[in-house]
């Protein structure tokens, strides 16, 4: 068989774009999971008892269904109930949202429930706030903790962009079968993909890694 890597270079440009689009995407997808992750966990521990089945139920349910599912339903079902319509980029946008922040919640509630209870009622005896107790003692201890699993969510959020293709957001994959269908070389054009999601990948869950040891010792209590 053989090999002909030019419509990569000619459509290079094209390329570039969707990889900026699954950048984009990802990017923003990893901080707002993050962050949605952050507030379930802390009213799953904190909030009012009738909130809490709630949450358990939503975290349940998000990693009991696939977040293709998710991405389905959110752009095509949720329009017809609520007569409410997506764009594609920020349908995915939510669908990643509402499904990788079940996990982040989990990881930051053992994360935050693996600092020993002890250090909890010596910041409260000293009259520290709730919120005080959160901000200097638990979050800084817990997110060194925490580092090796937001390594995991932020490879989870880039590799789920790929997934917005079914709804026609203009991201990597999505380029790429566009290409591979016009230049009718399929190996070519997804062995390159592929090599663009590792080149993308690999160095971020090595950098974490690489920062969670030299950052470890300042999480042990």
């Amino acid at each position: 068989m053989d090999f002909d890597f030019s419509p990569i270079a000619e459509n290079w440009r094209f390329f570039a774009a969707g990889l900026g689009v699954t950048l984009a995407l990802s990017a923003v997808s990893a901080v707002t999971s993050i962050f949605a992750g952050l507030v379930i966990a802390l009213l799953r521990l904190y909030g009012p008892r009738w909130l809490r089945p709630l949450l358990v139920f939503y975290i349940d349910s998000m990693r009991a269904i696939p977040v293709l599912v998710v991405l389905i339903w959110i752009y095509f079902a949720f329009p017809i109930l609520a007569g409410i319509t997506f764009p594609p980029f920020w349908a995915a946008l939510v669908a990643l949202t509402l499904h990788i922040a079940a996990y982040a919640a989990e990881v930051m509630r053992a994360g935050i429930e693996s600092i020993r209870p002890g250090q909890t009622r010596a910041a409260l005896a000293l009259g520290m706030s709730r919120v005080q107790l959160l901000r200097r003692v638990l979050l800084p201890q817990a997110t060194i903790r925490m580092l090796p699993a937001f390594g995991s969510i932020l490879t989870i959020a880039i590799k789920d962009t790929a997934i917005a293709t079914v709804i026609a957001v203009p991201e990597l994959m999505h380029r790429a079968e566009t290409v591979a269908g016009q230049s009718y070389r399929p190996v070519e054009v997804f062995t390159a993909v592929m090599l663009a999601y590792f080149l993308i990948l690999f160095p971020v869950t090595r950098g974490v890694d690489r920062l969670y040891q030299r950052l470890a010792h300042l999480g042990r209590s």
